[in-house]
């Protein structure tokens, strides 16, 4: 039997037109960008070519996104926001590690559905994505927007542990160390051709940083299944 409770819990909003015309702006912007990066570097991409391959106004661009990179990285500012406000309130009474497990796991796969959402073969994404972050420019970007990251994950567990991070360093060195993470599944994942679910992988990286790194831990198990996949996507690249 279906309650009234039940029902409402499911229930969703429908999302209006003039949303979906803006997402659908958004998703074309993302696109164009990670297109035109990959192809000629970030130093040769202006915001007036991203534009004209998305065909809409400089003008408009601005209305979606802040700078090229930002389109290139989707957002990292309000990415940011959420997961501080994740990290300081979700799973009361919860060890800060498993909070970050959890929180970390589920941006992840938001990630890659984002990716996902752009159209096309998703593995092609994953392979411009890779092009991209070969040009330095790109790093010093991608590397800003993980300091970011970084500063809003250590303020979202100073919140959650009720601590100074001037004065008590756990929160500052967890942030980092999860940050680092991340990072580094996220340049495994795209190096498998995404032959791994993205969210359980760093779920798994992140329990064995709890667990203090074991040479024996899932983490390594877990990849033993990643050799096919690798190798369909280095053919592809090559």
């Amino acid at each position: 039997m279906t309650t009234a409770t039940s029902a409402t819990s499911v229930a969703v909003p429908p999302v209006s037109l003039r949303e979906r015309k803006k997402l659908a702006t958004r998703r074309l912007l993302r696109r164009a960008a990670l297109e035109l990066v990959s192809e000629r570097g970030l130093a040769n991409v202006t915001v007036e070519d991203i534009a004209e391959a998305a065909d809409v106004s400089p003008r408009t661009f601005f209305n979606y996104f802040p700078s090229k990179e930002a389109a290139l990285f989707g957002g990292y500012e309000e990415r940011a926001a959420a997961l501080r406000e994740r990290v300081a309130t979700s799973l009361p009474g919860k060890p800060a590690i498993d909070v970050l497990r959890t929180v970390m796991a589920e941006d992840a796969e938001e990630m890659a559905d984002d990716l996902r959402s752009l159209g096309g073969d998703p593995l092609d994404w994953i392979r411009r994505m890779k092009m991209a972050r070969t040009d330095p420019l790109v790093r010093a970007a991608h590397a800003g927007q993980m300091a970011r990251l970084e500063r809003a994950l250590t303020e979202g567990l100073a919140a959650r542990l009720d601590a100074d991070p001037e004065s008590d360093p756990y929160p500052g060195v967890l942030a980092a160390a999860t940050v680092g993470v991340v990072r580094s599944c996220m340049m495994f994942w795209a190096g498998s051709g995404g032959g791994i679910q993205l969210g359980h992988f760093i779920d798994q990286a992140l329990q064995a940083l709890g667990a203090g790194l074991p040479e024996n831990s899932d983490l390594r198990r877990i990849t033993r299944d990643l050799t096919p996949a690798r190798a369909t996507a280095e053919g592809k690249d090559n």
